[in-house]
């Protein structure tokens, strides 16, 4: 509701030796991104509001080798990509310095208590004591008290508002101060202003024994601008509470284990991938990795949503914040933590306030104009009553009128309270928002694009008939397909394992991306893989794409067919999108048999098979020549260009690293009815943000030339004004309600069923 910024003041040579040593405690706290591009996080608690957030961002992209620059409201947190220039960061620290803008790196104040919500409360602890006691005795005054008690009252109100107007307004002068000493307005200028003008004119009025004061206007507009400035800041600390509650699965250290069998404890951000973590039974992973010894089954709530525990082993990807339930493992990490699973869903959950959505740009541009508009309109409306024969007292109480009842605080609220409740809401039902924009975005969709293997269906095909196939060449296909995590490889190893076989042994073995495996056992050559490849294009039975081939010197000896299930809630998402009047298709690069066996189980009558990426590109920029928007939801490195070319995207959290990175969407859960339960968020928000745009437009059409015509004093304009920006945080407040799941990843995706299966392959 009000932008605030620390005055900052030291030498020039205090100023030339912070920045250095800024710049070295960025650099220690960035992290590569890789060809040569850096990413800086820093805490910026001096941002308050919108106007804020474009004066920092435009000051760090104005820096030189920095490419993108994004602040989030809840957290306060300010996300920097940089290039390094001649060898040193750029100067953020010390830039947003000057500003008046105190920056550190993000989590150094970890832990810390974060001061402003007490520093709130107190403030309107004092307005609401001093308000409502000067209102009562503003009663016995309005009602007729004789001149005598009347102007007692008046002095005991004096009193009574003084704290306030001191303790209570501060938190509005400080940033107003801020902002004009540096020869900008804000949004606290106008409610400053008006405080300090209409507690000088009633102070005025006292000494001078007038009938009427305004000491109640003052303290009660004081009063309700605080409970709207604390509602939204319990609102944003409750969008953060989400993250911070992840964030705490991460464990703070690790026991190390060494080559020569020692043991040691390092923070969990001085491991480095390569080294290998004792994570015992009770402890969760503290970094991505690989199982290098041991069984145990872990609790993958985190990333599946589902409370059943899976068997992990030698050899199984572990992710960031699994919890191990029996048995102790030895992991080699295989990302830092900064590059975890975990600290990636944490940087979804934080990004969803950081777009600039179209919304929220006309609301920054409306409030920017606010305040000299409001300035000259109370000016104005000062002098022509002046020049039309009133006298000054009459003039001025009008003018301080104007100002109180014109503050834009409801048009600043509108956008960025309801994206707040919106981010809440989709995490509630398991849906990380990458960026808020995405939700406008979202809701203007109106055709829904799917991939087929991974998405519509769960991506974990079973091999079927591996009873038939002859146990030596199941053997040595399972001897392949250990080294490999393509989901075909995997789904043939546990056929073997199953039918208790041992996997043969090869002597040499690689894997050719696209095509399969291959290895040598003695003079003999298998292959596993695609037909045309592992029999070299002698055996062909036009269903490749739809099964693995196990070849010896270029003959066939066994063939591989898998199934796949429906993804949970596949059906139910379908219907769901079908009743939101979505066009639906599916674009997949499997064979066209086995997408149109999908796309006839789904009712989905648009398809295409047989796609490369470039084709499911091609087939989204056409729907968009055409005017539709379009939303892809896909999980592959195949998906990744398509998931950039759509006007918004979604991805499962258990995508490829590509697809999850390129989606503006992540589902935690299993279940496919994310997608339509999004669209509903979405459009529910839009809605809001709509509807508090028209009221505040409504209220300021009507509530300026009524305060201009002389018809409100100060106290009903601080009233008025106060009662808008809560209208506008209770309109938004409606989102968190109706329908939303609980925040424990544990209930996530129990709400989907199993379905029928579909055959399935790549795509």
């Amino acid at each position: 509701m009000s932008c605030h910024a620390p005055d900052v003041k030291a030498t020039p040579a205090v100023q030339a030796g912070s920045a250095a040593a800024g710049a070295e405690e960025l650099l220690l706290a960035s992290r590569d991104l890789g060809g040569g591009t850096w990413q800086s996080e820093l805490s910026v608690p001096g941002v308050h509001c919108a106007a804020c957030i474009a004066r920092v961002e435009k000051a760090a992209r104005g820096l030189p080798g920095v490419a993108r620059a994004r602040v989030n409201l809840s957290t306060r947190r300010l996300t920097v990509d940089w290039t390094p220039k001649e060898g040193r960061p750029p100067d953020l620290i010390g830039t947003l310095g000057a500003m008046g803008y105190e920056a550190f790196p993000f989590g150094a104040e970890a832990g810390a208590k974060d001061p402003e919500l007490g520093r709130l409360v107190r403030a309107l602890a004092v307005a609401g004591f001093s308000a409502m006691n000067i209102m009562l005795y503003s009663v016995s005054v309005w009602a007729g008290a004789d001149e005598a008690t009347r102007h007692f009252f008046h002095w005991i109100s004096a009193g009574l508002a003084l704290p306030a107007i001191i303790y209570s307004g501060r938190v509005f002068y400080a940033s107003a101060w801020s902002a004009l000493r540096r020869g900008r307005t804000n949004m606290d200028v106008p409610i400053s202003v008006g405080v300090i003008l209409a507690f000088g004119l009633s102070l005025y009025d006292t000494i001078q024994d007038a009938r009427y004061a305004y000491f109640d206007a003052a303290t009660t507009l004081l009063f309700f601008l605080l409970v709207g400035r604390t509602l939204d800041h319990v609102m944003r600390e409750r969008a953060r509470s989400a993250v911070a509650g992840l964030a705490r699965l991460a464990p703070r250290g690790a026991t190390i284990l060494a080559g020569d069998g020692a043991q040691h404890y390092l923070p969990v951000e001085n491991i480095e991938p390569g080294q290998t973590v004792l994570v015992a039974p009770g402890d969760r992973v503290p970094l991505d990795g690989i199982v290098k010894e041991g069984r145990s089954e872990l609790d993958c709530s985190l990333v599946t949503g589902e409370a059943a525990p899976r068997r992990f082993e030698r050899g199984m990807a572990v992710q960031a914040g699994l919890l191990n339930l029996t048995g102790p493992l030895a992991v080699t990490a295989t990302a830092s933590a900064q590059n975890s699973f975990l600290a990636e869903m944490i940087r979804l959950m934080e990004a969803a306030e950081g777009g600039r959505a179209r919304y929220r740009r006309l609301a920054d541009r409306a409030a920017a104009l606010y305040a000299p508009v409001v300035h000259t309109i109370a000016l104005a409306t000062f002098a022509v009553r002046l020049a039309a024969g009133g006298d000054w007292h009459s003039a001025a109480t009008i003018a301080i009128a104007v100002l109180i009842i014109t503050c834009p605080c409801a048009l600043g609220l509108a956008v960025p309270i309801v994206q707040v409740m919106a981010a809440r809401r989709l995490y509630e039902g398991g849906i990380m928002v990458k960026d808020g924009a995405a939700l406008e975005r979202l809701e203007r969709a109106d055709v829904v694009v799917f991939d087929k293997t991974g998405t519509l269906t769960a991506g974990k095909p079973r091999l079927t008939g591996a009873e038939a196939l002859e146990p030596d060449a199941l053997a040595a296909a399972a001897g392949l397909a250990a080294n490999s995590r393509h989901p075909f490889a995997v789904a043939i190893l546990a056929g073997a394992q199953a039918r208790r076989l041992e996997a043969r042994a090869f002597d040499t073995i690689r894997e050719l991306p696209g095509l399969g495996l291959e290895g040598t056992m003695g003079e003999n050559i298998y292959r596993l893989g695609r037909e045309d490849w592992a029999t070299g294009g002698n055996e062909s039975r036009g269903d490749a794409d739809s099964a693995s081939v196990l070849s010896r010197d270029g003959t066939a000896i066994a063939r591989f067919l898998f199934r796949d299930s429906l993804r949970k809630g596949a059906q139910t998402a379908i219907s769901g999108l079908r009743r939101q009047g979505l066009q639906l298709e599916i674009l997949s690069g499997d064979r066209r048999g086995a997408v149109a066996a999908m796309a006839e189980a789904l009712a989905i009558e648009r398809f295409e098979a047989g796609l490369l990426p470039s084709q499911k590109v091609a087939r989204i920029e056409q729907l968009r020549q055409a005017g539709r928007k379009v939303l892809m939801v896909g999980d592959g490195l195949n998906d990744a260009p398509a998931l950039a070319a759509a006007d918004v995207s979604m991805a499962p959290a258990t995508a490829a690293d590509i697809g999850r990175n390129a989606a503006d969407f992540v589902f935690l859960h299993e279940s496919l009815t994310a997608v339509p339960e999004a669209i509903a968020v979405s459009r529910k928000a839009g809605s809001l943000v709509r509807q508090n745009f028209a009221f505040a437009a409504a209220y300021n059409a009507l509530a300026i030339p009524v305060a201009v015509l002389g018809h409100v004093t100060p106290l009903v304009a601080a009233i008025a004004m106060s009662a808008s920006s809560l209208v506008v945080v209770a309109n938004a407040m409606r989102l968190a309600g109706g329908g939303g799941r609980k925040a424990d990843v544990r209930s996530l995706g129990k709400a989907a069923r199993p379905v029928a299966e579909a055959p399935s392959a790549r795509g």
